[in-house]
């Protein structure tokens, strides 16, 4: 029976090419994933732990948890400490570290780093003068205020050298200093694309904490002595509240930290290789089907002569073992390129990658393998027990062929349930908020099943209701509707594949279309300012005071608040009060009141929004006890109870009220309305005015409901590529079905020939044929990615109430279209071969 497998395999190698490129490109997705992220994550970590090379000890504040404790930022460490530290038994040298951001520009005014990791430290120089985090190639470090030096990477993409100005925003305002070293850093920021500025301690301690405090204190241990010895003696002379790590803990934090960020790249990336097997599935199980059926007497004759029941079953599951087995090195050896490519797309975008061999460990091909192999096990297992039921006389004489009315019956049944049980399930989901994403997500998956099972039965009808289409198309047009009809199994597996990948497509293009209106509602809704400034970057900074200062002297300005934020404990739970200007505040924001009004914000009245209201029962004249940053106690009483948005929520209160408390005082934005609206002259204007800062935006409505979707349409058109193998998957799936159909049907097509349809008839019928397949396939694809959408946005709505279902016409339409060319162009070569037949050689086939 195995030397039989093999020689079916060496014997049908075009028939089976298709679903070897099938799971291979499932396997080269899954290996590529991993290999991909094992390389990055090796990368990063492998960086990280060359910047704690020179640390055995690192000391860092320590926050206390309790309820005596300072809501505020953790203190930072003194001159004190660090010398004791110094002093140490087993302490060879310690140095300071002062950390903070640093928005460098180049020489065209652009913010270098785009804002991923833009940040300043000190440079601390030991006995030697030297220190050794950083190695200067060119100048010297800084010495005084107004002098700067760069990282390497940062000197060379902003084309400076030891002796230039640059310009620099550390809270907002524009500072001019001067280049005069270029160092080297194993930073793993500066290696993903990021920037570092180092000023002199003096310097950082003023720009970024307070003068004589330090972020970190670094350790470097005696020869001889270890880590753990150092930390055991520096934990005798630390204050309370700071703590000691060692630099081994702090190399594996870091690595853990990054190997969790890789995680879920990783799931979704895996999750998408697992679509484009499951679509392959279709394929594989469609092909064993056409390849068992086309050998039933082969396999009949088998059974003649002794073979077991058993026996053509495993004959068929050997046959897939072996193409399982090729696809999956194949599919591994593509996985490893596929790896290098995305390393090389992410260099190429900015995102600097460390260097690194590329990982290929053994958990990656053996997971290769036992995908690509199972995979194409189980999807033949079906159609191997199907053909070792089939009894050797009803084989012989092909009896077996028409399913019967029963068997249809049963699947039609199972199918109704499922697919109701799946809807059932979807729409439950829908109603339960926060909580329905386990349910709905299950259901979504009974319910794509459902319908699977249930495709051979929606055929005939939405086949035939192109009908009046094809029949423009003469005898080909009639022709490809019977065939696509004749066996509704095949039909359905082969259009199933396209149905997934078009189901989730439409699914997430509805989800992004709706959330980019809800987002565009709520930005128009919820502000009434003519422009935000903040500071740019990945993640939110403090603002200098300065910044609103200079805006409000503007006479265009008609109205401007300063936002600040500050930590608190309100009635005993960690919050944050949001500081405005009462009197400018109503003109700038848009917010409905359940009571009260912003005419009772000022002093120690306070709003709150509905939300925090509710969950503690207050109301308007209800007393708030609140423990302020600094650790000062006092009172608020609520002035008004309002209903709270994306755009503005939890407990405003004056700016006059909250300042004094604030450890630093910052801005994290500064809202104002200005004479004749938004402009681009005063959007220039106020550019100008803060002296054209790289490092801060300034946005209208409309930018602000850009940035904040701009995150879903990254996310939208990484998914659309991801989906793309799925896609690819089912086009070779078409193929696959067109091509072994043509084979099958020879005898037929060279009747058709014999009486007259010419070789351009059979091209039409066999193209026609699979443009209907493909329609087929995206109509049903169409139709659950629209309810997909519709209910997944029942659950996004209860975190964004400005949400609201758009069906993105055009864009579905052109998913129809795409539909279309799926099937035009997977009957390229299957139509080609077909008109290429010998008549005579096709009638006299078996």
């Amino acid at each position: 029976m195995l030397r039989t497998a093999l020689r079916n395999v060496l014997a049908h190698k075009a028939r089976l090419l298709m679903t070897v490129l099938a799971v291979m490109l499932g396997v080269a997705f899954v290996a590529g994933t991993l290999v991909f992220t094992n390389t990055i994550s090796d990368a990063y970590q492998k960086s990280s732990q060359k910047g704690f090379k020179g640390v055995d000890v690192a000391i860092a504040p320590d926050k206390k948890d309790d309820d005596s404790a300072n809501p505020g930022d953790a203190p930072r460490l003194s001159q004190q400490v660090l010398d004791k530290a110094a002093k140490a038994p087993g302490a060879d040298s310690a140095f300071g570290v002062v950390k903070g951001n640093a928005a460098l520009a180049d020489k065209k005014g652009d913010l270098l780093g785009g804002g991923f990791s833009n940040v300043g430290g000190n440079y601390y120089p030991g006995a030697d003068g030297k220190d050794p985090r950083y190695t200067m190639t060119e100048g010297r470090a800084p010495k005084t205020p107004g002098e700067i030096a760069l990282d390497s990477k940062t000197a060379e993409r902003g084309e400076y050298k030891a002796g230039d100005s640059i310009r620099v925003s550390v809270d907002g305002p524009v500072r001019t200093e001067k280049v005069v070293g270029v160092f080297t850093t194993d930073d793993g920021n500066v290696a993903a694309g990021g920037t570092l500025a180092l000023y002199d301690t003096v310097t950082a301690q003023k720009l970024f904490a307070k003068p004589g405090q330090f972020d970190e204190i670094d350790v470097k241990a005696a020869a001889g002595t270890s880590q753990a010895t150092l930390k055991a003696a520096i934990d005798k002379v630390l204050p309370e509240q700071a703590k000691a790590t060692t630099g081994k803990k702090l190399a594996k934090d870091q690595a853990k930290a990054i190997e969790d960020g890789m995680s879920s790249m990783q799931t979704a990336m895996l999750v998408f290789a697992g679509i484009a097997l499951f679509v392959g599935i279709f394929i594989i199980v469609n092909t064993f089907s056409m390849l068992v059926a086309q050998r039933t007497k082969e396999l009949a004759l088998m059974r003649a002569v002794g073979a077991t029941r058993r026996q053509v079953t495993r004959s068929v599951l050997m046959e897939a073992t072996f193409v399982g087995a090729v696809a999956a090195v194949v599919g591994l050896a593509a996985g490893v390129g596929i790896g290098a490519a995305l390393r090389s797309v992410l260099n190429s975008s900015g995102a600097n990658v460390p260097d690194g061999p590329l990982i290929v460990a053994p958990t990656t091909v053996l997971v290769s393998v036992l995908v690509g192999v199972v995979v194409t096990v189980l999807s033949a297992w079906l159609p191997g027990r199907r053909a070792a039921k089939i009894p050797p006389v009803a084989a012989m004489n092909s009896v077996h062929a028409a399913p019967t009315t029963r068997g249809l019956v049963v699947r039609n049944t199972i199918g109704s349930i499922l697919a109701a049980a799946g809807i059932a399930l979807v729409v439950a989901g829908a109603g339960m908020g926060g909580d329905g994403q386990g349910p709905m997500a299950f259901g979504a998956a009974v319910l794509v099943i459902g319908v699977f099972v249930l495709t051979p039965l929606l055929s005939r009808p939405l086949i035939a209701a192109a009908s009046p289409v094809l029949r423009l198309f003469g005898m080909p047009g009639k022709l490809a509707r019977q065939n696509a009809v004749r066996n509704p199994r095949r039909t359905a597996a082969t259009a199933s594949a396209l149905m997934v990948g078009l189901t989730l497509i439409t699914g997430m293009t509805v989800i992004a279309g709706s959330m980019q209106k809800g987002i565009d509602k709520m930005a128009a809704d919820g502000l009434r300012s003519d422009y935000v400034v903040s500071m740019g970057g990945t993640t939110p900074r403090p603002m200098s005071p300065d910044v609103s200062k200079t805006l409000a002297k503007l006479p265009e300005v008609t109205a401007i608040s300063s936002l600040r934020s500050s930590p608190a404990r309100v009635a005993g739970d960690t919050d944050t009060l949001t500081g405005v200007d009462p009197k400018a505040i109503k003109d700038l924001v848009n917010v409905d009141f359940t009571e009260g009004s912003f005419g009772a914000l000022g002093g120690t009245k306070v709003l709150i929004d509905d939300k925090i209201a509710d969950e503690n029962h207050w109301k308007v004249g209800s007393t708030i006890p609140v423990t302020y940053e600094d650790g000062s106690s006092g009172r608020l009483t609520v002035g008004g109870v309002y209903e709270g948005n994306q755009m503005i929520r939890g407990v405003m209160l004056d700016n006059a009220t909250v300042t004094p408390h604030m450890t630093t005082v910052a801005d994290f934005q500064v809202m104002l309305k200005t004479k004749g609206g938004a402009t681009q002259d005063t959007k220039d204007l106020l550019k100008k005015t803060l002296g054209e800062n790289p490092a801060i935006k300034i946005q209208n409505k409309q930018d602000t409901s850009d940035e904040i979707a701009s995150a879903f349409t990254l996310m939208l058109n990484m998914l659309y590529g991801l989906l793309g193998m799925a896609v690819i998957v089912a086009v070779l799936g078409v193929i696959n079905t067109l091509a072994m159909s043509v084979f099958e049907r020879s005898k037929e097509i060279g009747m058709l020939r014999a009486i007259g349809l010419d070789r351009a008839g059979i091209k039409r019928m066999v193209r026609l044929e699979s443009l209907v397949i493909s329609l087929f396939g995206g109509v049903l694809g169409l139709g659950l990615g629209v309810f997909f959408g519709w209910a997944a946005g029942e659950l996004i709505a209860t975190e964004l109430p400005s949400y609201e279902l758009v069906l993105p016409w055009a864009r579905m339409g052109l998913f129809v279209l795409m539909s279309a060319l799926v099937g035009v162009i997977a009957a390229l070569w299957p139509a080609r071969r077909a008109s290429k037949l010998n008549m005579l050689a096709a009638i006299k086939a078996e």
